[in-house]
């Protein structure tokens, strides 16, 4: 687990290093072009070149466009200029050189926005190129960024193969920097795959190298990936004093999210050791870290440890509380394979069972016409075809009503517009909602509560109100995202036909209230509570995450600052945040109070609003 994302984040930090010396190279062997233009430069140089660029009257340089695109850090303007240097390096007759170089930076930009498959195709074309003129040094960048892509999808087998080949060239050129990062990565999916003596082999030469070229963050990531293999030996004490060393050179060199990794792992090698107090020390370090740096990947990893760890406690609800965190941070890889087959399986079995039928009497006419004889032939052939047209009109109905059954199952799963492309297009691509009001709420006191009832008991009174909270959500065009124990999350805006989401959630919410109250009075009702309810509005990410028990969920800071607004909301009450009060505070139907700017965990101030009315 540790280890995938240490792979991440050191080829982010390393390749694109190896790749910029093939690049300078390949630059001053082939392009005949000026030393100093390839440097790495800062944002703003970058900006003030795109500036030149635009604004000259001259030809159009193909330099200045080659630096633009490499230096880049926003990756939809280096995939922008990625692009313009493929186009007119071809105008140009340039097939080798910038083109190929073009389509390198292409598919950085494309594995940095997450297109992994469209990134390998820019790497494959770049590789085309430069294999065509015989440039070693960049095929062998190539084939690593190949690999790296490979494991960042989870294809190990694919990784491995292009790691090997990269290895065989890098050794070739004697290029060390390239070939001990090389290895480095090469070692991390070999330990993935279980494969625990050859990643210590690769890890210790990539040491090595690193070594003689005084490379201290390499070092440190080497150190510690041997302390996980010597953790997977069983080699324990061995595995937390490379874990210690490794920090402690990260810490020197401000690497932040790989310490809060390694920290996670320590926290794991004492869970196993069933030291939980030194395990829980070493998680809320890597806790207090990914928060105070926002590293999201870590902030989900680091809250799940700690939820296990308090579980294994014996405080349940803190385990709670740390894992409703975690599920708000977790990205998962989009798979609706499953979704397809379960969304038209009912349909085909019907579809095959009138198949049958049909067949079934196709057969048993034929035996009646050879029966009968000549005389009744048209007769019973007038008659069959009758009776034809009424079965297949009956079975039309059933595969009607099987697929409005199938329809219906989608849309409980899944919004309109979603269930709508599945359908078209066999699948579902994850989108982004610039404007999307989500809603949180969560029962005071139900954790207490829920340890004194009976399973049944519990499940009966929590639908109780899910059911009502389901049917408001209903009824003003919004959707339910999920429930985690006693927290609702819904969301609207995200079928594009409701303008009025943000009135139409704080409508929602003060109907839920009104629910609540209404149970404190009703009879034969196990259970009353006080719900505090969070808002907030913005733009979040929407998909179908899992292969298994599939989930449509959404992500995003929005989701984030949603939840802290319940955290930090009264019994009762519902908060809104800024974001969401500048939609709704010229509507006269509500009336706002404003709280003033609040501390809120992680987040620093944030001004909020309590909907009165």
């Amino acid at each position: 687990m540790v280890l995938t994302r240490l792979n991440c984040f050191f080829t982010k930090k390393t390749v694109s290093t190896i790749l910029m010396c093939f690049f300078c190279l390949y630059c001053k062997n082939n392009l005949h072009a000026q030393e100093d233009i390839y440097k790495w430069q800062d944002q703003a140089t970058v900006d003030s070149l795109k500036h030149v660029y635009m604004n000259s009257d001259e030809d159009k340089n193909n330099a200045i466009l080659l630096q633009i695109a490499q230096n880049e850090t926003n990756p939809d303007e280096k995939l922008y200029y990625s692009e313009l240097l493929i186009e007119k390096a071809l105008q140009d007759g340039q097939y080798f050189g910038f083109r190929s170089v073009g389509y390198l930076q292409k598919g950085n930009a494309l594995q940095l926005q997450g297109e992994f498959h469209e990134a390998l195709s820019a790497y494959f074309k770049s590789l085309e190129i430069t294999e065509k003129n015989n440039d070693a040094e960049l095929s062998a960048g190539l084939l690593v960024s190949i690999a790296d892509t490979y494991s960042m999808i989870g294809n190990s087998e694919s990784a491995q193969k292009y790691y090997d080949k990269g290895l065989i060239l890098l050794r070739k050129v004697n290029d060390s920097m390239a070939l001990g990062s090389a290895l480095l990565n090469s070692g991390d999916e070999l330990f993935k795959t279980e494969s625990y003596k050859d990643a210590l082999r690769n890890f210790q030469e990539s040491g090595q190298i690193f070594d003689q070229l005084n490379y201290h963050i390499g070092k440190a990531y080497t150190i510690g990936n041997i302390g996980m293999v010597y953790a997977k030996q069983g080699k324990d004490e061995s595995a937390l004093k490379n874990m210690n060393e490794a920090i402690q050179l990260l810490e020197e060199n401000e690497d932040y999210y790989a310490i809060s990794e390694f920290l996670n792992y320590m926290s794991d090698l004492y869970e196993e050791q069933s030291n939980i107090d030194a395990a829980l020390e070493y998680a809320f370090k890597s806790h207090e870290l990914s928060n105070k740096f926002n590293l999201k990947d870590q902030i989900s990893n680091a809250n799940l440890q700690l939820s296990e760890l308090m579980e294994k406690s014996g405080n349940h609800a803190a385990a709670l509380e740390y894992f409703k965190m975690h599920d708000i941070y977790q990205d998962s890889i989009l798979n609706l394979e499953n979704v397809q087959k379960m969304a038209n399986i009912e349909v085909e079995n019907k579809q095959l069972e009138v198949e049958n039928l049909e067949q079934k009497r196709k057969n048993q006419r034929i035996v009646i016409w050879s029966t009968v004889g000549v005389l009744f032939l048209t007769s019973l052939l007038a008659y069959g075809l009758f009776k034809r047209h009424k079965f297949v009109k009956a079975t039309n109905k059933i595969i009607a009503a099987e697929k409005q059954r199938s329809d219906d199952l989608l849309l409980n799963i899944l919004p309109e517009d979603t269930a709508e492309e599945l359908k078209e297009s066999g699948r579902v691509e994850a989108k982004k909602y610039e404007a999307v009001t989500v809603f949180f709420s969560d029962f005071k006191g139900f954790t207490k509560y829920a340890e004194n009832l009976s399973p049944e008991i519990l499940v009966e009174t929590i639908d109780h109100y899910f059911s009502k909270f389901d049917e408001i959500i209903e009824k003003y065009g919004l959707e339910k995202i999920k429930t985690i124990g006693d927290a609702y999350m819904a969301a609207g805006g995200l079928n594009y036909d409701n303008d009025n989401h943000a009135k139409h959630m704080i409508l929602a919410a003060q109907e839920m209230i009104e629910v609540v109250e209404q149970v404190k009075h009703d009879e034969g009702i196990d259970g009353s509570f006080d719900i505090r309810i969070g808002i907030n509005t913005g733009p979040v990410v929407a998909g179908v995450v899992g292969t298994k028990k599939f989930a449509y969920d959404i992500w995003g800071d929005t989701v984030n600052i949603a939840a802290r607004m319940e955290s930090s909301s009264e019994p009762g009450r519902i908060n809104i945040s800024e974001d969401t009060y500048k939609q709704v505070q010229s509507d006269f139907d509500f009336e706002f109070e404003y709280r003033g700017e609040l501390e809120v965990k992680n987040r620093g101030h944030l001004k909020m609003y309590f909907v009165n009315g």
